[in-house]
């Protein structure tokens, strides 16, 4: 039971960790809106899927915060917090009533719903950008895409190995 614990507060730790290295490293800038487009959200998604609805939750907020932190982008953490703390509990309470290697994809899509509708309220109302956030849902669409594609790809991948994926839920080898 304690090695149990103890292997779902590292995997959680490990998946902040990895969600912050795919953002800050695989990033495709968008000039006119001063972002950028990146793979972070196919493991938010993951994290949700593998760790649970709230290890996930807390592995896919931190590790998306601490990327904005690392970028700059501090404005934006708070959002990006509970932005994708909430992706990450959708994501891993949908695909966890569908045991299919495809219900990933039922639980990724309202995922991204909620990162493209949240940065828009987030924008649009509290950085007061009003009507000029809508210029950014073109790529956070493009990036809800990339992540939902990237998420499933890799999902179908571990999905062939048991266990790996006992691994990554926590429950030991």
């Amino acid at each position: 039971m304690k090695r149990t614990k103890t292997l779902k507060i590292a995997n959680t730790a490990l998946f902040a960790a990895l969600i912050c290295a795919a953002t800050v490293t695989v990033q495709v800038p968008v000039p006119a809106t001063h972002g950028y487009v990146n793979l972070g959200d196919c493991f938010v998604i993951l994290a949700g899927v593998f760790l649970g609805p709230l290890c996930g939750a807390l592995a896919g907020g931190f590790g998306s915060a601490l990327s904005d932190i690392i970028f700059g982008y501090t404005a934006y953490a708070p959002a990006t917090l509970m932005i994708k703390a909430l992706m990450a509990l959708t994501a891993g309470i949908i695909t966890r009533k569908f045991k299919s290697r495809h219900g990933i994809i039922l639980g990724a899509l309202p995922a991204e719903i909620i990162m493209t509708g949240g940065y828009l309220l987030y924008e649009s109302v509290i950085l007061r950008y009003g009507r000029a956030a809508f210029a950014e849902i073109p790529m956070n669409l493009i990036q809800g895409a990339a992540g939902m594609i990237a998420s499933y790809l890799l999902y179908s991948a571990i999905y062939k190995s048991e266990k790996l994926k006992r691994i990554l839920s926590g429950k030991g080898e």
